[in-house]
Formats: C-alpha cells, sequence, structure tokens
C-alpha cells in the first residue's frame, strides 16, 4: 500500500506531426487521479440529475396558484437565470481555467454552490412544497405488468356490454382500464389516468432526441472545430500570452437568449396572446427544431470551408500545451451557428420544459420533467454514438488515427449534414405526432368539460 509518486499527465491527444520528441509510450504516463476524476463525474451526474428534475416542477408550483400564464412566464425567466449563469461561468470561469489555474476555476463555484445550499436552506419556510406521494414510476410499471398481465383474466369476467365499451375505445387506453378499480383492477382511477398520461407524452421526448444531439454538439464538436480556427490572443498584464477561450463561443448563444426571452416575455407574447396567435408550446418546439437543423447545416458548410483552407496552408496554434494545426479562418465564423442554437432554444428548451409541467400529472411532475432531462441526456449519448460510428475504417469521416487531436484529415463536415438531415427528417414526424397529441388532448379537454357542465 505505498503511494504512487506524483508524476506529470502527458498530453497525447494532439502531438504534432513534425515533433521532434518521441511519442507517448503505448500505455501513456501513470494517470493516478482517473479513480478520482470518475468518482467526480458520477457525483455530479447524480446531483445535477436529482436538481435539474426536482427544481424545475419545485419553482413551477411557486406561481402555479396564479394561472397558467404565469407558470409560462416563469419558464421563461427560469431559463434566462440559467443562461446568466452560464455567462457568469464561460465568461469567468473558462477564462481563469484555460490562463490562470483549473484549481481556482473549481474554487470558486464550489463556494458559489455551498452559499446557494444555504441560502436555500434559510427559506424553507416561505416555499409551497407538498409531501412525497411515492414512487411515481414504480406505480406506473406495476399498472404496466398488472395490465399486460391480467388482461385476457379480467376479459372473462366483463359482461357484452362492458367489452363494446372497451373495444370502443382506443387499444392502449382499453388495456389501462383494466387496471382500474372500477374496472376490476387494483388501482385507483387516479394513478391509472396518470400513467395514460404518461404514455402519451413518451412519444414527444422520443421526437426530441435528435434535437438534443444536436444541441449538445456546441459543447463537443462545435468547439473541436473552434481549435482548428484561428483564434485571437488577449492583451495581458503579464508577459504570458492569453487566448480567447474556445468556450467563450458558447456565451453567444447565452447572451442571445439573455436578450431574447425579455423580448419574447414583455412584447412578443403578449401581442400574440391579445390576437389570439400564441403557439402551443408543441409548435414552439417545432420551431426549436428547425432553428437548429439550421445550426447543424451552417457548421457542416463552415468546416468544408474550412477543410479547402488547411489543404494549401495550416497555422501553428497552441493552446494551453498542445498545438493544433489551425485554418487561417477567424473563429468568429463559428458565431452563426451559435446564435442558431440560441434561438433554437428560446423555443424548443423553454417549450419542452413548459410542456413536460403541464402535461405531467401532479403526482409525476418530478418524474416526468426526470424523464425530460433523461432523454436530453439520450441525445448526448446518440451524438457520440454517431460519431463513434462514422469514425471506423469503413466509413471513415472521423478516423485520424496518426494525429488524435487533428480533424484536418477528417470529414467532419459530413457529421454536420449527417445531424442535420436526421434532424429534418424527426421534424416532420415530430409534426405529425404533435398534431396527433394536440387533437387527443383538445379531445379529452372538451370530454371534461362536457361532463362537468
Amino acid at each position: 500500500g505505498g503511494k504512487i509518486p506524483p508524476s506529470p499527465i502527458e498530453n497525447c491527444s494532439s502531438p504534432p506531426a513534425n515533433a521532434t520528441l518521441a511519442p507517448c509510450a503505448p500505455e501513456g504516463a501513470t494517470r493516478y487521479c482517473s479513480a478520482l476524476v470518475f468518482a467526480g463525474l458520477v457525483l455530479v451526474g447524480l446531483s445535477v440529475g436529482s436538481v435539474k428534475a426536482n427544481i424545475t416542477p419545485f419553482g413551477a408550483d411557486q406561481v402555479k396558484d396564479r394561472g397558467p400564464e404565469a407558470t409560462r412566464r416563469f419558464f421563461n425567466w427560469f431559463y434566462w437565470s440559467i443562461n446568466l449563469g452560464a455567462i457568469v461561468s464561460l465568461g469567468g470561469i473558462a477564462y481563469i481555467q484555460q490562463n490562470v489555474s483549473f484549481v481556482i476555476g473549481y474554487i470558486i463555484p464550489t463556494v458559489c454552490i455551498g452559499i446557494s445550499f444555504m441560502v436555500f436552506l434559510y427559506g424553507q419556510s416561505f416555499f409551497i412544497t407538498k409531501p412525497p406521494d411515492g414512487s411515481a414510476l414504480t406505480d406506473m410499471f406495476k399498472i404496466l405488468a398488472y395490465s399486460c398481465c391480467s388482461r385476457k383474466r379480467s376479459s372473462e369476467h366483463r359482461t357484452n356490454r362492458e367489452i363494446q365499451e372497451v373495444l370502443q375505445q382506443p387499444r392502449k387506453q382499453s388495456l389501462f382500464e383494466m387496471a382500474k378499480i372500477s374496472r376490476g383492477g387494483l388501482f385507483r382511477e387516479d394513478k391509472v389516468e396518470d400513467v395514460k398520461a404518461l404514455v402519451k407524452i413518451i412519444p414527444v421526448f422520443l421526437a426530441l432526441i435528435p434535437y438534443w444531439t444536436v444541441y449538445f454538439q456546441m459543447q463537443t464538436t462545435y468547439v473541436l472545430q473552434s481549435l482548428h480556427l484561428k483564434i485571437p490572443e488577449i492583451s495581458s498584464v503579464t508577459t504570458h500570452i492569453h487566448t480567447f477561450p474556445a468556450a467563450w463561443l458558447t456565451m453567444f448563444d447565452a447572451v442571445l437568449i439573455l436578450i431574447l426571452i425579455p423580448l419574447k416575455d414583455k412584447l412578443v407574447d403578449p401581442i400574440l396572446k391579445r390576437n389570439g396567435l400564441l403557439p402551443s408550446s408543441l409548435k414552439r418546439i417545432a420551431v426549436g427544431m428547425f432553428f437548429v437543423m439550421c445550426s447543424a447545416l451552417a457548421a457542416g458548410i463552415l468546416e468544408g470551408n474550412r477543410l479547402n483552407i488547411v489543404k494549401v496552408k495550416t497555422i501553428n496554434q497552441t493552446i494551453g500545451n498542445v498545438t493544433y494545426y489551425a485554418a487561417d479562418l477567424p473563429i468568429w465564423w463559428q458565431i452563426p451557428q451559435y446564435v442558431l442554437i440560441g434561438f433554437s432554444e428560446i423555443f424548443a428548451s423553454i417549450a419542452g420544459l413548459e410542456f413536460a409541467y403541464s402535461a405531467a400529472p401532479k403526482s409525476m411532475q418530478s418524474a416526468i420533467m426526470g424523464l425530460f432531462f433523461f432523454f436530453s441526456g439520450i441525445g448526448s449519448f446518440v451524438g457520440s454514438g454517431l460519431l463513434a460510428l462514422v469514425s471506423i475504417n469503413a466509413i471513415g469521416w472521423m478516423s485520424s488515427h496518426t494525429d488524435f487531436g487533428n480533424i484536418n484529415g477528417c470529414f467532419l463536415n459530413y457529421y454536420f449534414f449527417l445531424l442535420a438531415a436526421i434532424q429534418g427528417a424527426t421534424l416532420l414526424l415530430f409534426l405529425i405526432v404533435s398534431v396527433k397529441y394536440d387533437h387527443q388532448r383538445s379531445r379529452t379537454n372538451g370530454v371534461a368539460t362536457s361532463r362537468r357542465t
């Protein structure tokens, strides 16, 4: 159980093609902090998952008694505050981590989170809370299992009239109806209705997976592309040269959101509402899908031009301790794709949160909000899977096996065009799903209104 001696970690991600130093050893340098890094990532995943799934419905519950308009505006300003935090993080933290110290860059958000935690604990007496009501997902699986396993047995005990009534309903609804106590099942009416509502929401979440796949390129391949564009230097009071952090480009997305959300909330939405033209949340999601498709197209076009330039000339660009062979093309050409991502967030991300909250039954709001973020994570994994798929030798779009940090010999533009095509096809499918869902929801609301009258 001796201590592992500290040793420098050699960066093998982007060795220069004409390097005079010996290449990295096959095993690489000792990475003695890998266990700690993975443990930290697991903790971050668990904490972010629990916070995201609960803070959104918790915040909306604080204004729910003021009506649906207040709830809609809450999601606008909730998303606005998220992007305000993103600007502080990207503007200050990213600069400190890239040019000063990663340790200081992590200490600052740790202190901020600690302060916010204390403020949250202090304000608990002012919040509107509701007691826990068990696991919604557990009830859902129990109802699904009971409905599937007891369908044949339940049908044998029905009268002819009951069978005709069930057959007149959609197939899925007739399956879940068997689980109700009034139909001989074991579950309360409201629990079964909650599961039926969830089944209707899932197709919308599935259709959003390609959107999230393109959206998360902003944090992955878009940044990789920016490292191979000409990044300007920032003047510093010290002799050390500071470079423009590539992550700062995502601030264009956040700044645009900070500007557009107040404009949308105070000017555009009230005008549309007075004229009866305020679109539903699903229609706004469709508009966001269109913008994110355009962002992928813009990235593909830029990458094609970049590849044409590097065939003629490259410039050596050192970021940290890594040298990239970049095109003599300013990084500012990436601004359009980030701006289009920002427009898509205004429509799709905010409307997606609003839809997940409004369509969810009271007992399943946190669970459905968690599923909303779960499917966004699935979209990120799909993007990684597609990238791995196009990297195999048979396709070879991203297989630069001589220099893993260099994309000049790859075809990243093809990958962007593939994402745009997938998103375009999904947009057409989503329009069909959304129209069907809105029709079913209006019909359900009409039936409920007629029953009350």
